[in-house]
């Protein structure tokens, strides 16, 4: 019997072998070990037909063992009686379930599409690169195992991962790749990738040679690996992309899917045995948290770090939650069974309400802060056992808001709590560490994205406390959390206005306050202590601003249609146009924190369909506006932003921006033969389709706008528009839109922005501009007279 002590890469099962599993030995070998691990499912029913079932298993070749047990469903208050099906090779199971399902669809299934990896995890306690001590006999098959570690602990021990990086030249939809970009920690190399036999030869080579754990690759997932696999078939040339000899890779196509009102894309997918393959382009949130999100997502999940990188944080928290129910025995659904309790349509108007939204006062305000709650609604779902077994459903929600303590049963801690209570805990305690670490501090790129890799799995629990597929989802659990979240924030206003603030914004977990006089933290902690006390929540200060604007909504200009013109009158078009400026907007504002960093919300550099020297040059400006500490100081620097605007502007009518940055990406909704009226994507992807590039629905289009018809050219047609042909127009009417974003708070507005950009230019040594900028100064009075709109509620579910 020999001992092992290691990191575990991955774990899968292998035919008649049982499970196999990679451990990263601290011994610096890499080792693959074998383990006996049989799975069971269970299904209920009517006898007569558990009885044929019965009769179905044993005719089966497949070995397993049958049983009659009691189980728990969650919210059940008797025991299921149940058939065991335990299977001796997992890698069996899967095949002999879907026989099941097909021949016995009546039946109920439990415990049946389970990964691997959490079924290990309840039993073993194991999760990706957990740290572990195995008992390893002479034929290497793991006797015992002993997880040195936790999901929780905020520095696990750092596995010796080996990583390389792999990258061709050129995005392979744009434009045909020549070589292959190989980098590692011992180097770099750069392959031409014709003549492909070389190319084989001296990839296999570098495999060997570094034998890495993980596969970064760009584009690795829709043309990369399969191309070096499809290559080495047909030279016959063997390619260890797989670690494990014995497995082949997997190959998961692409498809669509609708999901929360968008159509979502996902490519296709190359999986590995025995080491991870991870694309940068096609893990779903790598732009936000990066590698060391992904590995913390596979921590606390227990899902595998292929898998995890893939799917959406939605799946991450349900497999949290299946892991809960397996270590507490409660039976997981293969299908949720459970239906909203039905409702009378006075009762749905009281109780299907979403977060509290409050109107904020349009205008630049100095010296606010911005206070959150922390995790608002999973903090809710923890501090008051929200969960679908124990909340009520005697009566609507919205009648309990009065009585917080009777919307929930208190007297057993609900799946969902005892699922989140450790995630909000290890999240407010890496926040914590960020705050006292200093800037340079090279663990704070590591904490903020594990932090980030919580923040999204914590913001989806709530959407699947009412998803309908969710399989432990209940819209009365959903509806409880609103109401709590609804009573926090009214709370925390009141709270507020005792203490002298003035409330200039609400936005359901979060408010914008100002006060006399306070301008430092310590100033704004009595209110953080009496808003904790009033609603038992955990708040923090997001940061104070020494200045904020919120921004009025932008209506969409009207039709130019002669038809129209004499009836704007009578359509009360007119008065449409005219609330254009004193509609304010929730979620779209920004200003600038104390220590200089710029948020920005709604805006057009936050939007993925504004062409980046668009957003860049909006940024700027603001960046410029940011080195403002007080309002005379803000409105001094207003006219160097217009300069610089400007300056930006005349490089865009002369020609001189890069096509690159004035591509346009948007979202194919449909698919093409369903367009009645193709838009600017639409007339892209089709003539995408007509060089052989397709586009599927839920992809985005890069596109130029372009002068005459179609009016758009795709960006990744084999030759791209001239700079002659690009709608130079059509770019200063966007860049226009941007520019007055960011002026519209200080006075600017659209016919004035139009005439300052249209003027010369006089020198920047002092000389006064051709229209008077005294102008620009005259808001930042006004808007601290305005009068608070009223409150209004609206469905969102929000990032918290």
């Amino acid at each position: 019997m020999n001992e092992l002590t290691g990191w575990l890469l991955d774990l899968y099962p292998v035919p008649e072998e049982g499970l196999a599993l990679w451990l990263l030995g601290e011994d610096g070998q890499r080792h693959r070990l074998l383990q006996s691990f049989p799975v069971s499912f269970y299904t209920a029913g009517p006898a007569p037909r558990l009885r044929c079932l019965w009769r179905f298993l044993q005719r089966q070749s497949i070995e397993v063992r049958l049983e009659r047990v009691e189980r728990r469903e969650l919210g059940a208050a008797e025991p299921l009686t149940a058939l065991e099906v335990r299977v001796i090779q997992p890698a069996e199971q899967p095949r002999l379930f879907t026989r099941l399902w097909r021949a016995f669809p009546d039946l109920s299934f439990y415990d049946a599409d389970l990964p691997i990896t959490l079924r290990h995890a309840a039993r073993y306690g194991t999760f990706p690169l957990a740290r572990c001590r195995l008992q390893v006999d002479d034929r290497q098959r793991v006797r015992s195992i002993q997880v040195l570690d936790s999901p929780w602990d905020l520095d696990p021990d750092p596995p010796p991962l080996r990583i390389l990086s792999l990258e061709p030249d050129t995005d392979p939809f744009h434009a045909a790749p020549s070589h292959l970009l190989i980098r590692c920690r011992e180097g770099s190399y750069r392959l031409p990738l014709q003549p492909v036999r070389p190319l084989l030869v001296n990839l296999r080579a570098i495999l060997e040679r570094h034998d890495p754990d993980l596969l970064l690759t760009a584009w690795g997932d829709t043309w990369l690996l399969p191309h070096l696999l499809e290559q080495s078939e047909a030279l016959r040339i063997s390619l260890p992309l797989n670690r494990d000899p014995t497995c082949q890779a997997i190959h998961k196509p692409e498809h669509t899917y609708f999901s929360y009102g968008q159509i979502i894309y996902r490519g296709q997918q190359v999986h590995l045995f025995g080491r991870w393959h991870v694309d940068i382009h096609n893990a779903l949130l790598f732009h936000d948290y990066g590698l060391e999100g992904i590995l913390e997502l596979g921590r606390v999940t227990a899902l595998p770090i292929q898998t995890v990188a893939r799917v959406s944080p939605g799946s991450g928290i349900s497999a949290m939650q299946m892991l809960t129910a397996l270590r507490q025995g409660v039976l997981v659904p293969w299908h949720k069974q459970q239906a909203e309790r039905p409702k009378t349509a006075l009762e749905l108007l009281r109780s299907d309400q979403g977060g509290l939204v409050y109107q904020p006062l349009i205008g630049v305000h100095t010296e606010v802060g911005e206070v959150d709650f922390i995790s608002m609604y999973p903090s809710i779902m923890a501090r008051f056992n929200v969960s679908p077994e124990t909340v009520g459903c005697e009566r609507p929600t919205a009648e309990l808001v009065a009585e917080l303590a009777a919307i929930a049963d208190r007297q057993r801690l609900g799946l969902i709590p005892q699922t989140l209570s450790p995630l909000l805990e290890k999240r407010i305690a890496l926040k914590a560490r960020l705050s006292s670490l200093p800037a340079w501090h090279p663990r704070r790129s590591a904490y903020k994205a594990r932090s980030s890799a919580h923040k999204w799995l914590l913001v989806t629990c709530f959407g699947y406390l009412g998803y309908k597929n969710a399989r432990f989802g209940r819209i009365e659990a959903h509806e409880a959390v609103t109401a709590y979240g609804r009573e926090a924030l009214l709370r925390a206003k009141e709270a507020a206005e005792d203490l002298g603030f003035e409330v200039l914004h609400l936005y359901v977990d979060g408010l914008w306050v100002k006060k006399a006089g306070a301008s430092r933290v310590s100033d704004f902690q009595p209110l953080l202590d009496e808003i904790a006390r009033r609603t038992g929540l955990p708040i923090a200060l997001d940061g104070i601003y020494r200045w904020v604007a919120f921004l009025p909504s932008r209506l969409p200009r009207l039709p130019r249609l002669p038809r129209l013109r004499g009836l704007r009158g009578l359509w009360g078009l007119r008065g449409l146009r005219g609330l254009d400026g004193r509609t304010p907007v929730a979620n779209r504002y920004f200003g600038v924190f104390q220590d200089g960093s710029l948020k920005v919300r709604g805006i057009e550099a936050r939007r993925r369909d504004t062409p980046l020297f668009i957003a860049e040059a909006q940024m700027e400006a603001l960046e410029l506006l940011a080195h403002a500490s007080t309002a005379e100081a803000l409105a001094a620097l207003l006219p160097e932003a217009l300069r610089l605007l400007r300056a930006r502007l005349a490089w865009l009518r002369a020609g001189k921006v890069p096509l690159e940055k004035l591509v346009v990406a948007q979202k194919l909704s449909r698919k093409l033969g369903e367009y009645r009226s193709p838009s600017p994507a639409a007339i892209a992807a089709a003539q995408l389709a007509q060089v052989g590039k397709h586009i599927r629905p839920g992809q985005r289009v890069r596109l130029l706008y372009t002068r005459g018809a179609p009016g758009v050219t795709a960006w990744d047609l084999p030759h791209p528009p001239t700079p002659t042909a690009i709608d130079i127009p059509r770019y200063v009417e966007l860049f226009i839109r941007a520019a007055r974003t960011v002026l519209e708070p200080f006075g600017v507005d659209e016919p004035t922005l139009r005439l300052w950009l249209k003027a010369p230019l006089r020198r920047a040594d002092g000389a006064r501009l051709p229209y008077p900028v005294a102008q620009l100064q005259l808001p930042l009075k006004q808007a601290q007279r305005r009068s608070n709109p009223p409150i209004s509620r609206v469905n969102r579910v929000v990032d918290e």
